[in-house]
């Protein structure tokens, strides 16, 4: 018998849950304006990777989900960084 066809092949993290992660690690880093655009992009991808690693081949469900609590409380520092901008002015 084959070994290759004996052996499951090893799950692989998605990449939209590497991108979801790596935008809302970025969002943090970034002034209002790009950290809410690095939010909303960890958002999407989040959920993207969280519907992907529904196969038994794929990971990263784990990765997706921090990353989708990761850019919520993104948006939630991009407004706060954007209100204190705003009333230095």
């Amino acid at each position: 018998m084959d070994e290759q066809a004996a052996t499951p092949a090893k799950a692989k993290f998605t990449i939209p849950s590497i991108i979801a992660l790596v935008a809302a690690v970025l969002s943090f880093m970034t002034g209002a304006i790009a950290g809410m655009i690095l939010a909303v992009i960890a958002i999407c991808f989040g959920l993207l990777g969280v519907l992907l690693s529904f196969s038994s081949r794929k990971r990263g469900g784990v990765v997706s989900t921090l990353s989708l609590l990761a850019g919520f409380v993104g948006i939630i520092a991009a407004v706060i960084k954007a209100i204190a901008w705003f009333s230095r002015a």
